[in-house]
């Protein structure tokens, strides 16, 4: 039996727009009774006023000032949380610290519903925002953890909804009604314990040439 792989990691979970760390009251009492320790952080501002790269800056900064250097960790990305939560991990060096990535409705191609807002977050998270492009283009590199998105096809906020789509890792679709159920539907809950419980991914080794 591999008890290293069925090692629990803290997990830490990054809330969406207009959001603070309350609105998985629900997620983390569910997985504090199964058996994992669970944090959250606010970040501040909450309402798109600063760039995600901003918000990012403060998942690294909680991280770096919570666990050890050498404690990894899994990472749970609501909506806007799932982008700020890739920035930390595609340019901030999160890679080296997130062995399972979960990211629940997120826009990871935009959503048409951020054109209602001129702030910079929001912008940032428009359909072929330069922000999203960036991040898309080596997008490839998440699929060195175990990444899994968690999306419903009726999503009123993220728009289209298959925008939750990624090309890497893996798909649970719940068929939820609206966007802030897909943190308290008993169905989202199952699919989020499910992947914080897959094995992790072993790091590559190349064979030593002969």
């Amino acid at each position: 039996m591999n008890t290293e792989n069925q090692q629990r990691n803290p997990v830490l979970l990054v809330h969406g727009i207009d959001d603070t760390g309350a609105v998985f009251h629900k997620m983390a009492g569910y997985l504090g009774l199964q058996g994992w320790s669970v944090y959250s952080l606010d970040l501040v501002p909450n309402n798109g006023d600063v760039g995600l790269d901003k918000l990012a800056k403060q998942v690294a900064d909680y991280v770096a000032a919570t666990f050890a250097p050498e404690q990894r960790l899994d990472l749970v990305g609501f909506s806007m949380g799932g982008i700020v939560s890739r920035y930390y991990i595609q340019r901030l060096e999160g890679i080296n610290r997130v062995q399972r990535f979960i990211t629940i409705s997120s826009p990871h191609h935009g959503t048409v519903v951020a054109y209602a807002s001129q702030r910079p977050g929001c912008v940032q998270m428009r359909p072929n925002s330069i922000f999203l492009k960036d991040l898309n283009s080596d997008a490839v590199i998440l699929g060195q953890l175990d990444f899994t998105s968690i999306w419903t096809p009726y999503d009123l906020m993220i728009v289209p909804a298959n925008s939750s789509q990624m090309p890497v890792g893996s798909e649970v679709i719940v068929p939820v009604a609206l966007h802030p159920w897909m943190l308290t539907d008993s169905r989202s809950l199952a699919a989020v314990k499910a992947a914080l419980t897959n094995n992790v991914k072993l790091p590559f080794l190349k064979k030593a040439s002969s």
